[in-house]
């Protein structure tokens, strides 16, 4: 398969992954705290991403250490526990919307920091899409319109970080393999952490295997599985093959698929929903027209 043809494939793999994520979050919630939520979710994917760290210890990128940090605790560990702290107060459908805003933070912070060219195009596309999604957070009923400031500038900050990752990841650590990357980042930069923030919420000590427990583990642990570990190879995986403005662009396909979620789960959707997803498409297809590659 040809980079152009992947990084498509990719994208809407990534996009029904993540955009699955916010209602097992939300689930999960149910069952563990916020802070439970979000270490677990680190812990499990570290747990089976082990082997492949300890096979492949020799590739570890000491020369990168500081930037290989800076990519673990800004995409995988920091959002992690924002997302579930902000879904306590709003519903698993803002969540993602507001995590759309990513392409926009990958300009700025592309721009700014790692001095990234972007076209007219590329912003012009993200745009018609962010349009979109906005037609998605106001085009129903329910919590739409309700925003609550602190958990919507969590989001915010949330997604700042995956943005800062995501450039770090594509100007630093380009010369490590996607799935490498990954077991070293959940196995050896960000296991520890985890299990610290586990014993301070008092998880070890309260845990129990009952039934809500073990539906709880359940939960999280899909979402550790598919919406971390797995997810995260493949959005490495993207990086190579495309720029951080077109891996940011799942975020925009993300709350589509919550909200078709949420249509299995009885809730209805709204004309102006339908007409908020059709722009978001149309905004990536703007994208998908050369040049889309970001250049140093």
């Amino acid at each position: 398969m040809n980079a152009d043809k992947e990084k498509w494939v990719l994208l809407i793999i990534l996009s029904i992954i993540w955009g699955s994520s916010f209602i097992l979050i939300k689930k999960s919630l149910e069952h563990f705290s916020p802070y439970q939520v979000g270490a677990l979710r680190v812990l499990i994917a570290g747990i089976i991403l082990m082997p492949i760290a300890i096979s492949k210890y020799k590739l570890f990128p000491k020369k990168h250490l500081k930037w290989l940090i800076l990519a673990a605790f800004t995409g995988n560990f920091i959002p992690m526990f924002l997302f579930p702290i902000a879904e306590t107060e709003v519903s698993s459908s803002i969540a993602g919307i507001i995590n759309s805003m990513m392409p926009i933070f990958v300009i700025i912070v592309g721009a700014l920091v790692w001095k990234f060219e972007t076209t007219k195009q590329q912003i012009f596309g993200t745009l018609i899409s962010f349009t979109g999604v906005c037609l998605l957070a106001f085009g129903g009923d329910g919590e739409g319109g309700k925003f609550k400031l602190i958990p919507i500038l969590l989001l915010l900050l949330a997604t700042l970080c995956y943005a800062m990752s995501t450039t770090t990841v594509k100007s630093k650590l380009m010369e490590v393999s996607s799935t490498v990357l990954s077991a070293f980042v959940f196995s050896f930069v960000l296991f520890f952490p985890s299990v610290i923030a586990l014993t301070f919420t008092g998880f070890f000590s309260t845990f129990s295997l009952d039934e809500k427990n073990l539906t709880g583990l359940m939960f999280v642990s899909l979402l550790s599985v598919f919406g971390t570990g797995l997810a995260m190879m493949m959005n490495y995986r993207l990086l190579k093959v495309s720029s951080p403005l077109f891996a940011s662009t799942v975020t925009l396909l993300m709350p589509i698929v919550a909200i078709i979620w949420g249509f299995l789960d009885g809730e209805k959707l709204s004309i102006m929903q339908f007409i908020g997803a059709g722009i978001i498409i149309a905004g990536l297809i703007f994208l998908r027209a050369k040049p889309n590659v970001i250049k140093k």
